[in-house]
């Protein structure tokens, strides 16, 4: 890497949640049994025509916009012409040289706290296939086709070639899912293929402004499958060259299992799919007043959210860029601070505890039976000296099993904080009598034995005591 720099562009493929396919009243909802979410229409049956979703077209504008794109006036679709048996009518409506919306560009940053500028070339509709299932027999393998999928609207996002390392590459693909998430668009889930992307890459001497031959790599479906795949290719492509040898344009596809490229077949051209308007389908002619209408409906994106968190709410960056990674938990978090207007405070527990409860349970948090009023109450609690902090977090973990307000786990479990001296002027003399080396540690300059004692104190109470008030009694009997 210290003679050579590498050049990466990435096409990303996002699944809109729109109730319909994009030419066809056919359910979008994934899964369902095989072959039954489909029509005439999207099985490309004689005599059928499209119709295009009117949603779809509002959810590309939104996208674009959010990207800071161009939004055509004026543009078209256009039949992609393969053959491949997930493809009935073995063309995808597709958009070519008149997309939907061009130039714009998404700031993102990389681990070294560096901000970066990807370039946007352009956001186009189209639609997706069908989904191969490969199968094992008595008799070989066999492949078995489900178009439940074929039909359902895309964006396709491509990049301009300005990421140069596969951890860019990673940063970059995790902003871009994070603002389509924001507008609402899709739920970008990968695991669902609802988010996929396409790598290219090409390598060339570093200080050159020539671009090398470059090579796709297919459908990687996780952040750490685009990393890795690009990691491997720019090493291959880089073994190559500095061997003398000449990289060849061809798509590949990444063995995640071996942890390499692997070869599929030559690089198509835009020729290769002759491409031509589809006759089906009016062109389409987008007013300026859909487009700043759009506009007015965007909701906060990302970047700016991050930076209320820091000025309004005194936030560091590490924590505005946590809050903020996923728009659920943003909601959340401005939920608990309207009802407890402490910000940092409210930020650590759900980053914290709250975040480690639902990391151990693989719950997201729209779906957590914790609601933020719940959370805001919690921490009056600690407040008004109710309950310790200590067990401020056991009384979380019970709301976040059973869905119960932390009054009602309080008042059943008994968690009442200790409060009056009285009660424990006698457990601290109890500790006292039991522990007399400590003792004598903390009489002759060791303060670190208070601690210990503190403990003690906090243990024989099971944690009910009041810390500060266990702090002071101690240190009176201590400083006699």
């Amino acid at each position: 890497m210290r003679d050579y720099e590498a050049v990466i562009g990435l096409e990303v493929h996002v699944e809109l949640k729109t109730a319909s396919k994009i030419f066809c009243h056919s359910s979008t909802a994934f899964g369902g049994t095989q072959n039954t979410h489909v029509c005439p229409v999207c099985l490309g049956l004689p005599g059928t025509l499209p119709v295009l979703n009117r949603q779809v077209v509002e959810y590309g504008i939104k996208v674009a916009l959010a990207l800071n794109c161009e939004v055509a006036r004026f543009c078209k679709f256009d039949r992609k012409h393969y053959f491949y048996p997930d493809l009935p009518k073995n063309y995808q409506i597709s958009q070519y040289d008149l997309p939907l919306s061009y130039d714009g560009y998404l700031d993102y940053q990389t681990d070294d706290g560096r901000t970066h500028r990807c370039g946007i070339v352009r956001v186009h509709m189209e639609e997706d296939a069908g989904k191969l299932i490969h199968r094992e027999g008595g008799k070989g393998s066999y492949a078995l086709v489900d178009y439940n999928r074929t039909g359902v609207p895309l964006l396709e996002i491509v990049s301009a070639p300005d990421i140069r390392s596969a951890q860019a590459a990673r940063a970059y693909l995790s902003e871009l899912k994070t603002v389509i998430q924001y507008t609402g668009v899709s739920d970008c889930k990968m695991e669902e293929g609802s988010l996929r992307c396409d790598a290219n890459v090409s390598v060339r001497p570093r200080g050159s402004d020539v671009l090398g031959t470059k090579t796709e790599i297919k459908n990687l479906n996780s952040f750490r499958a685009v990393e890795k795949a690009l990691e491997f290719e720019i090493a291959r492509q880089i073994e190559v060259c500095a061997a003398g040898g000449r990289v060849v344009p061809e798509t590949r596809s990444w063995d995640e299992e071996k942890g390499i490229t692997v070869s599929m077949r030559s690089k198509e051209e835009a020729h290769d799919y002759r491409y031509f308007p589809d006759p089906d389908l009016v062109p389409l002619v987008i007013s300026p007043s859909w487009i700043e209408r759009v506009r007015r409906e965007l909701p906060e994106l990302p970047a700016a959210r991050r930076r209320r968190y820091q000025d309004e709410f005194g936030l560091s960056e590490y924590d505005a860029r946590v809050l903020t990674a996923a728009r659920e938990t943003a909601d959340y978090f401005e939920e608990c601070v309207r009802q407890y207007p402490h910000p940092k405070v409210v930020a650590n527990w759900v980053m914290g505890d709250l975040a480690r409860l639902l990391n151990a349970a693989q719950v997201e948090i729209g779906e957590c039976r914790v609601r933020p009023g719940g959370l805001a109450a919690l921490l009056r609690l600690i407040d008004d000296g109710t309950i310790s902090g200590k067990i401020a977090k056991g009384v979380l973990e019970e709301m976040f099993a059973t869905g119960k307000e932390p009054q009602a786990v309080v008042a059943e479990k008994g968690l009442v904080q200790i409060t009056d001296p009285k009660v424990l002027a006698p457990v601290v003399d109890r500790v006292l009598a039991a522990n007399p080396g400590p003792v004598a540690d903390y009489r002759q300059g060791k303060s670190k034995a208070l601690g210990f004692l503190v403990g003690q104190v906090m243990k024989e109470t099971r944690g009910k005591a009041n810390p500060g008030l266990v702090n002071a009694l101690l240190k009176e009997k201590l400083d006699q």
